[in-house]
């Protein structure tokens, strides 16, 4: 005999899920209040923090991560935070904290109508009917996760963890197998299209496996494209068949795509757009193949065939399908690139006199010469994204790491949760200062718990991102700047070390000094740069 408590932490043990990213209310002290020693548990000061961290530790380790969040309000808070998490196809486990049971019926207060309050967001919302059920809907939490690449949320009642267990049967498998395999007679359609294709393209996304995907488009003989807003790079940045970051408008794409006669779609949605432009995706006589094992990304792709499987497995076997490739058509070849950035600084505006002001493209490329190919890079920066896309190839596959759902506060809390997942990884987070205010939280975390990530902030006081669509609309933006923010003065006051940087002399000292370190390092710091705003940014 023992309590339903007891054996959810068995569900967790069993399926690794030993570290608990928690904000707590009072409706969840019963769950964590006498932990047992080999459950850690990982404080973060906001809902939103904590689902990031968790994200972060979910996309370092390739596993599911387990968050808590306290009823009506800490799952509110964490909305935004849980949509990011599925749009990054990050498997979260999510105990929700409820009210005692035994009168939920009269609605007390911190009472939660929590069933729908996180949307279509969740892979799977549980609410066991009886405290019994409580193990079993936390480890089909578990297998729901991995299978939907999403949170899945528990919400379980603050008198159920003291519940009797003398149960026998828990209503889910111990283990889940995948079976990845594709069959040559389901992928002769596409082996018929691109045998016969003139001038072939890969658009390679979060889902992409790097290994097949390499040997795939070498087998092609043809140009990569990454997907626009992706959450993570789906091939080498510094490949010689990268071609760069799709547009995200229609125009844009048709002219980028127009040279191509099949485009071939791995990991990736057809196709992610930001600005609305009226016209097709892709010009007349061009063939859209998406290959993905999301089944809503298959489902609502524009695309003439769609491949609901592992990309890695259809990858690897259409490799060993495909006839050896003959010479490259003239198509292939992509034109409009953006000039190459060596260590001489070429294609780099001018550095003004005296090292300052410095613009987002300066720190970049300084950023680039020192960061070794198997640093972790999280980025949040809308306004330098298209410069950190040119200047600082991914050289894995955690090299680009993004919120694909859009909304501010992830990069800072997620760069912590991915240094925990990966000690021995560098770690940076990229991040504009106003991005870095809505997760600003998670620097105590790093702090508390000696996540030795580096913050590298592009400070330019201002939603630069947003005063540049107010400019496009042609009207006056109503919203200030907020040159007053001081987030080295914020990441110290939360007990994480900080330092601020306004010339090019300053900066190349400190990422001399701090990047060789960031491997072994214990110790977070927080670079806040001055940056100017950069002119002519197109989204």
């Amino acid at each position: 005999m023992g309590t339903v408590r007891e054996a959810t932490f068995d569900v967790l043990r069993r399926h690794g899920l030993t570290t608990i990213f928690a904000n707590p209310g009072s409706t969840e002290v019963s769950l964590l209040t006498g932990l047992p020693d080999d459950l850690r548990f990982v404080l973060a000061l906001h809902e939103g923090s904590v689902v990031g961290m968790a994200t972060g530790f979910a996309l370092g380790r390739e596993a599911p991560a387990l968050a808590v969040l306290h009823t009506t309000a800490g799952l509110g808070n964490a909305v935004g935070a849980i949509a990011t998490a599925r749009v990054n196809r990050a498997p979260l486990v999510i105990l929700v904290g409820q009210q005692d049971r035994r009168h939920l019926a009269l609605e007390p207060f911190l009472a939660g109508r929590l069933a729908g309050l996180a949307g279509d967001y969740p892979v799977r919302v549980d609410q066991p009917v009886r405290p019994q059920d409580v193990p079993g809907a936390v480890a089909r939490a578990c297998h729901e996760a991995v299978t939907g690449r999403g949170p899945a949320l528990v919400v379980v009642p603050m008198d159920d963890w003291d519940a009797e267990w003398a149960e026998d049967v828990v209503a889910a498998p111990t283990r889940v197998v995948r079976p990845a395999g594709v069959a040559d007679a389901d992928l002769a359609p596409l082996v018929t299209l691109l045998s016969g294709a003139r001038a072939p393209a890969i658009v390679s996304g979060a889902g992409a496996d790097w290994g097949s995907l390499v040997t795939l488009a070498e087998r092609l003989g043809c140009p990569v494209f990454q997907e626009s807003f992706g959450g993570r790079a789906g091939f080498p940045q510094d490949h010689p068949q990268y071609a760069g970051v799709l547009p995200a408008d229609r125009a844009r794409l048709r002219a980028v795509l127009g040279a191509y006669d099949v485009v071939l779609a791995v990991g990736a949605p057809v196709f992610r757009q930001y600005p609305y432009v009226p016209g097709p995706l892709v010009a007349p006589g061009t063939n859209v193949v998406v290959i993905t094992d999301d089944p809503s990304e298959a489902h609502r792709s524009a695309a003439d065939l769609a491949y609901l499987a592992s990309p890695a497995a259809l990858c690897t076997r259409l490799s060993a399908l495909l006839p050896a490739p003959g010479p490259p058509d003239a198509a292939s070849v992509v034109e409009g690139s953006a000039p190459a950035i060596g260590a001489d600084g070429v294609g780099l505006p001018p550095l003004p006199v005296g090292g300052r002001p410095l613009r987002a493209a300066h720190v970049l490329h300084e950023l680039a010469l020192r960061l070794p190919a198997d640093a972790v890079l999280v980025e949040e920066t809308p306004s330098s994204r298209p410069e950190l896309h040119r200047l600082v190839p991914a050289r894995n596959p955690l090299g680009f790491v993004s919120a694909a759902m859009g909304g501010l506060g992830f990069a800072l809390p997620a760069a912590v949760g991915l240094r925990m997942a990966l000690p021995d990884r560098p770690v940076v987070a990229v991040v504009g200062d106003g991005s870095a205010l809505y997760g600003v939280h998670a620097l105590w975390s790093a702090a508390h718990y000696r996540v030795g990530a580096l913050f590298l902030v592009l400070a330019n006081g201002r939603y630069a991102i947003m005063d540049r669509l107010a400019g496009q609309r042609g009207g006056k933006a109503p919203w200030p700047p907020f040159t007053e923010v001081d987030l080295a003065a914020l990441a110290r006051s939360l007990g994480c070390p900080a330092r601020k940087v306004d010339g090019h002399a300053e900066l190349v000292a400190a990422l001399e000094e701090v990047v060789p370190t960031l491997a072994a390092r214990e110790e977070p710091l927080l670079l806040d740069v001055d940056v100017t705003v950069d002119p002519g940014f197109q989204p």
